[in-house]
């Protein structure tokens, strides 16, 4: 499923491929968001300053020098881009808010997308995890199985060592004696 803006078509695995996860969450890049939006970075940021108070520590959070140098590293450039300061990322909820804040067409339609990747990923995550618990309870029941029969197994071996040994003269019981 691709979104169409001013008739411009954005692949999916384009907006998949700006997707980082970084500090433990799916966040995108200002830069990216900026260029999907079709604003500049610059802009972006600007409306974000203005709104402060609605992007919280979870939903935008600037990377430090570490975190920068280990994205670039990933795009196998080590210019900065003519940055003067460190990008911001925004996690699933910052992107949702940024809806509130830019207002034209392409960029709701690009968010409405972007909403919807997140979405889909949060599912494969799902999905996945699903699988490997079923797994999980297969691979329990196989080592039940493989224990009981072991416990099987030696009570058959029980049974013939039993039926190999000869039994023990038995007395009679009754009122004929055992001479007879």
């Amino acid at each position: 499923m691709s979104g169409e803006t001013n008739g411009l078509l954005i692949p999916d695995e384009v907006i998949m491929n700006k997707i980082y996860y970084i500090r433990g969450q799916k966040v995108m890049l200002d830069s990216d968001l900026a260029e999907l939006y079709g604003v500049e970075t610059r802009r972006l940021n600007e409306q974000v300053a203005r709104n402060a108070d609605r992007f919280p520590q979870d939903f935008m959070f600037r990377l430090n020098e570490n975190e920068f140098e280990s994205l670039m590293s990933q795009f196998a450039t080590s210019k900065r881009g003519g940055r003067r300061k460190l990008p911001y990322m925004f996690s699933e909820h910052g992107v949702l808010m940024l809806s509130s804040i830019l207002n034209s067409k392409q960029a709701i339609q690009v968010n409405i997308q972007v909403m919807r990747i997140f979405t889909r990923i949060r599912q494969m995550f799902v999905d996945n995890t699903e699988i490997r618990l079923d797994i999980e309870k297969i691979k329990n029941k196989l080592d039940n199985q493989d224990k009981n029969m072991e416990i099987v197994f030696k009570y058959l071996d029980e049974l013939l060592e039993k039926q190999e040994r000869p039994n023990p003269p038995r007395k009679r019981i009754g009122f004929k004696p055992d001479d007879l």
